[in-house]
């Protein structure tokens, strides 16, 4: 095949007050450092072509493909609560949208590729760190069947990326059902700009939630999308680390991983972020934050919800008033598979379980992935013990004995456990490890976490070491955006 990119681009379309028509900037020397073959052939896109010369030259920023519309989108957010007017992809050229193998629309976009008008005082570019760190941990999630951005290549520049030393510059290629946020809506909103509200909803009607029935429906849907995805990182342990309200999804994918983590020892209030200094977005408040930019989405939607504002007001405070309830749904259905019970049951002693379970994980510093994953094998006569995980056994044996009395009512729930609960997550210290050793030039280990992280239930031979938590020598106290 031929170096082809089937675009079918439609926010493109819409006016110019919504994006800033350029191309990325090129770079000096180009260098493909990992390409995902599946998703490719997702796109339609032919893997050895996106290898050769062209298709590096295109991946770096260098060449334009025939059909590309190139843009930054325009946005504003809220960042850690402080209002932005204007922000906007301040390092990332959206080159068009592609209709994949399963009919479904996909924005391709290139993150790092230079300085755009929304740039502020940043450079546009990104260090290798940060790009092997999204494509990892995003294709983690992918596997584990949470929403997500898709990582499509990482390219090397040949160029230095000044931070807080010299560090080599790199570019992803990133996949997702589109890079609108809820500060797209909120930078329209701030301008009183109604007719691009209404456009701007009927263009994420259209294209992701087609049985939504006005701007109403619209934030009903969002709503919904929001509670399973925040249900979804919950269950796996995940601290996205940055949850502005312009790195809030309106297709309710995972977007922007910046400083994003896994827990390794559960602590409820955990955060990673070095710019985090307040908690703002720990694990546990993550939630109650995605309730929060919701709110923002309501509010950004009143002018073009009603005639009637105080109608509107109510139906919208109703509707962010009913995520909390959607959450726990979602959550306890999450949660009820981690510990093999039926997502469906309607057994309210459940929570009790699984709230006693989590406290004493947090008491005894139990390892989340590790405890979980134990427990869905402790039916295996060669699995490793789940009392292991505990500083005092004895208080985990007594919450066990519940467990198991409340499993006999449920048909093979091991299966069920094994399906839900991840034997192998990027840790922390192992991504660190790749990015170490990919500034060497030694791209083994990152190839390594990728390969075995794409089998997140089902692990190949020859990984059982990456299932092990840090050292002491090992632990990743704090992780960066990059930027």
């Amino acid at each position: 095949m031929t170096l082809h990119f089937p675009f079918d681009n439609t926010y493109a379309a819409l006016p110019q007050r919504f994006h800033a028509r350029m191309a990325p900037t090129p770079v000096a020397a180009p260098r493909l450092l990992l390409l995902n073959d599946a998703l490719a052939r997702e796109l339609r896109l032919d893997p050895d072509a996106l290898r050769g010369a062209d298709g590096v030259q295109v991946l770096a920023g260098n060449a334009v493909p025939e059909g590309a519309d190139p843009l930054a989108q325009a946005y504003a957010g809220h960042q850690f609560g402080g209002w932005s007017p204007q922000l906007g992809d301040g390092r990332a050229i959206l080159l068009g949208e592609i209709i994949d193998t399963e009919g479904r629309r996909r924005d391709l976009q290139l993150k790092g590729s230079g300085r755009t008008p929304f740039s502020r005082n940043g450079d546009g570019r990104a260090w290798l760190g940060p790009v092997l760190r999204e494509y990892i941990v995003s294709e983690a999630m992918a596997a584990q069947g949470i929403p997500t951005t898709r990582a499509l290549a990482a390219t090397a520049t040949g160029e230095t990326v000044q931070r807080e030393r010299g560090l080599p510059g790199a570019i992803l290629a990133r996949v997702a059902a589109s890079h609108i946020r809820v500060g797209t809506f909120q930078f329209f909103a701030a301008r009183g700009d109604t007719d691009a509200l209404r456009l701007l909803t009927d263009h994420v009607i259209a294209r992701h939630y087609p049985q939504a029935d006005g701007p109403l429906g619209l934030l009903d849907a969002v709503i919904g999308a929001q509670a399973t995805l925040l249900a979804r990182w919950m269950g796996v342990g995940f601290i996205h680390g940055v949850m502005n309200t312009d790195n809030c999804g309106i297709a309710g994918e995972t977007i922007d991983y910046g400083p994003c983590a896994f827990m390794d020892t559960y602590v409820p209030e955990q955060v990673f972020s070095s710019i985090d200094h307040y908690g703002r977005y720990a694990y546990n408040r993550q939630p109650e934050i995605a309730a929060w930019n919701l709110a923002q989405l309501a509010t950004a939607l009143l002018p073009i919800m009603s005639e009637d504002r105080d109608a509107a007001i109510a139906q919208a405070q109703e509707a962010v008033d009913g995520f909390a309830a959607r959450f726990q749904s979602a959550y306890m259905a999450e949660f009820r598979a981690k510990l093999g019970i039926a997502p469906d049951s309607q057994d309210d002693s459940d929570l009790v379980l699984i709230s006693d379970l989590m406290t004493l994980m947090a008491e005894e510093r139990a390892d989340f992935t590790n405890t979980f994953r134990a427990l869905a094998e402790s039916d295996a006569s060669t699995a490793a013990d789940p009392r292991d995980q505990f500083l005092d056994p004895s208080r985990f044996d007594a919450w066990r004995a519940r467990w198991q009395a409340r499993l006999a009512a449920e048909n093979d729930p091991h299966t069920r456990m094994r399906a839900t609960n991840p034997a192998l997550i990027p840790r922390n210290h192992r991504i660190e490890q790749a990015i170490a050793a990919a500034v060497s030039g030694d791209l083994a280990p990152s190839e390594r976490l990728v390969q075995a992280l794409a089998r997140p239930f089902d692990p190949a031979p020859g990984t059982a070491d990456l299932r092990n938590p840090p050292l002491q020598s090992e632990l990743v106290r704090q992780t960066f955006c990059g930027t």
